[in-house]
C-alpha cells in the first residue's frame, strides 16, 4: 500500500488537513453507532421514551468499555509514531504487538467483570423499575460482543498513526453503514426491540474489526501486527501514555452516570423524563466531542513523529493549524446547536414536553465550546509529544470541577441546573489549559531541539570514527 502521508516532509497545513479531516469524519460517523441506536429505540411504539432512557443508562458503560480501547490505542499510537520518527522499526513493531495482546486480554476480562456486576451497576447508575429491563437487555448483548468494540476502536489508531487516515475512516464508515442498515431490521422487522439494536451494533463492530485486522496483519502497512516481544515495561509505558485520554473518556462516562443518578435523585416524578432528555442532549454533544477528539487524536501522529525526529518548527506549525481547525469546527457546531437542534431532537421523540426540554438542554451544553476546543487541542498535543505527565493534571482538573458542580448545583437550585454544568466547566478548563500550555510549550520544544542536535552530532561523530577505523 502506498503511504498516504509523509509525516516528516509533507507540507504541514496540507498534512494536518489530510489526517485531521478523515479522523474527524471517522469519529463523526462513529457517533452514529449510538445515535442511530437511540433514534430507532426512541421510536419504538408505546415504550420508546422508557426504552431510550434505559439505553441512555447503558451509554456510559458502553463508553467506559471503549475507553479501555483508547487507553491502549491512543497510548500506543504516539509511541509508535515517535519510534518511526526515530527510525526504530523494531521498537515500533514491539509497541504494536504489545498493544494487540493487551486488547485481547481486556476483551476477556471486561465482559466477565461487567456481567457479574451488571444488575447492581445499572441500578446504581440510575435505572428505575420501568427502565431497568431495557437497560439490562441492551447491556447483556453488547458486553458479549465487547471484543469487537475494543479491537475496532483500539487498533484503528495504528492505521491512522502510520499515515493511513483514510483507511481508518473507511473502517469506521463500514461499521456505521452496517449498523444503520441492520438496526431497523433487528428492531422492527424481527421485533427484537432494544436487544436488536445491541445485536446490530455488535455485528457492525465485528465488520469494522475485520477490515482493520486485514490491513494490520498484511504487508500493506510498514508496521504490522506480530506476536512475541511482550514486555511489562513496554505495557506500562503504553498505559502511561494512554492514561490522559483514558481518563478523559472514562471520566466522561462517570460524569454521565453521575448526571443520571443526580437527575433521578433530584428530579422526583420527572426523573425518567430528565434522563431521557439528557440522553438526547448527550447524543448531540457526542457529535461535537468525538469528532473534536478525532482531530486532536488523529494529528497526534504528526506531533509524535516530528517530536521523535526533532523537527520542532514543524510541531509549532502543526499546533497552530490544529488549534485553528478545532476552533472552526466547534464554532460551526455551536451555530448548528442553536439552529438545527429542534430537527435533531425530533429524530428521537415526538413528545412535545420531552422535545422542548431537550432542545433547551442542547443549547445550554454548547455555550463553552470555544474554550473547549483549546482544551482538547493542547491536552492531546502534550500526549502526542509523549508528555502524559503534563496532560494528565489538565484532564483531571476538568473532570474534578465537573463532579463538584454536578452534585453542588442541583443540591442548591434543583435538578434542572445540572444542564448548566457543562458550559461552566468548559470555560474554566479551556482558560486554565491554555495558560499552562503557552507557559510550557516553548521550553519543551527548545529542549527537544537541543537534544536532537546533540543526537545528530553524536551520530555524525560515530560515522566518522567508523571511517577512521
Amino acid at each position: 500500500m502506498k503511504i498516504e502521508n509523509d509525516l516528516g516532509r509533507d507540507d504541514i497545513k496540507k498534512l494536518v488537513l489530510r489526517i485531521a479531516i478523515p479522523s474527524m469524519l471517522a469519529q463523526f460517523v462513529n457517533v452514529l453507532y449510538s445515535i442511530v441506536d437511540r433514534m430507532f429505540i426512541g421510536n419504538i411504539p408505546v415504550i420508546g421514551e422508557q426504552a431510550l432512557a434505559g439505553a441512555g443508562i447503558c451509554g456510559p458503560i458502553v463508553t467506559l468499555i471503549t475507553s479501555f480501547a483508547t487507553l491502549v490505542g491512543i497510548g500506543g499510537a504516539p509511541l509508535l509514531s515517535i519510534r518511526l520518527g526515530a527510525k526504530d522499526e523494531k521498537g515500533a513493531r514491539q509497541i504494536l504487538a504489545n498493544c494487540f495482546i493487551m486488547l485481547l486480554v481486556l476483551s476477556i476480562l471486561i465482559p466477565i467483570l461487567v456481567l457479574t456486576t451488571k444488575s447492581g451497576l445499572l441500578r446504581a447508575f440510575g435505572a428505575s423499575d420501568v427502565t431497568y429491563p431495557y437497560a439490562d437487555e441492551y447491556m447483556t448483548v453488547y458486553v458479549m460482543g465487547a471484543v469487537f468494540a475494543l479491537i475496532s476502536a483500539g487498533m484503528n489508531q495504528f492505521l491512522i498513526c502510520q499515515g493511513y487516515a483514510k483507511r481508518g475512516m473507511i473502517s469506521v464508515m463500514i461499521g456505521a453503514v452496517t449498523n444503520i442498515v441492520l438496526d431497523p431490521v433487528f428492531i422492527f422487522v424481527f421485533n427484537m426491540g432494544v436487544a436488536g439494536a445491541a445485536i446490530a451494533t455488535v455485528i457492525s463492530q465485528a465488520v469494522s474489526s475485520a477490515y482493520i485486522l486485514y490491513y494490520l496483519f498484511s504487508p500493506k502497512v510498514p508496521i504490522r501486527i506480530t506476536f512475541g516481544g511482550y514486555r511489562i515495561r513496554v505495557m506500562k509505558r503504553i498505559l502511561m501514555y494512554g492514561l490522559s485520554p483514558f481518563i478523559i473518556i472514562a471520566f466522561d462516562s462517570l460524569l454521565i452516570i453521575g448526571m443520571n443518578v443526580t437527575l433521578k435523585l433530584y428530579g422526583g416524578s420527572e426523573g425518567d423524563m430528565y434522563i431521557t432528555c439528557a440522553t438526547i442532549m448527550q447524543s448531540f454533544f457526542l457529535m461535537i466531542t468525538m469528532p473534536l477528539g478525532g482531530i486532536t487524536g488523529g494529528t497526534q501522529s504528526i506531533l509524535g513523529y516530528n517530536f521523535g525526529a526533532g523537527n520542532v518548527e514543524r510541531i509549532r506549525q502543526a499546533l497552530r493549524v490544529i488549534a485553528a481547525l478545532c476552533l472552526l469546527f466547534n464554532g460551526i457546531m455551536m451555530v448548528a446547536a442553536f439552529t438545527a437542534s429542534p430537527f435533531f431532537v425530533r429524530l428521537f421523540t415526538s413528545n412535545e414536553e420531552y422535545a422542548e426540554l431537550s432542545v433547551w438542554a442542547i443549547k445550554m451544553s454548547v455555550l463553552g465550546l470555544i474554550p473547549l476546543a483549546l482544551q482538547y487541542s493542547f491536552v492531546d498535543a502534550f500526549t502526542g509529544m509523549g508528555l502524559p505527565t503534563s496532560a494528565l493534571p489538565l484532564s483531571f482538573m476538568r473532570k474534578f470541577n465537573y463532579f463538584l458542580l454536578l452534585f453542588l448545583l442541583p443540591m442548591i437550585w434543583g435538578a434542572r441546573t445540572i444542564f448548566y454544568v457543562e458550559p461552566i466547566v468548559d470555560v474554566i478548563a479551556g482558560i486554565i489549559t491554555t495558560i499552562v500550555f503557552l507557559s510550557k510549550i516553548n521550553k519543551i520544544l527548545n529542549k527537544r531541539k537541543l537534544e536532537a542536535e546533540a543526537e545528530a552530532q553524536l551520530e555524525e561523530d560515530s560515522k566518522k570514527m567508523q571511517k577512521i577505523q
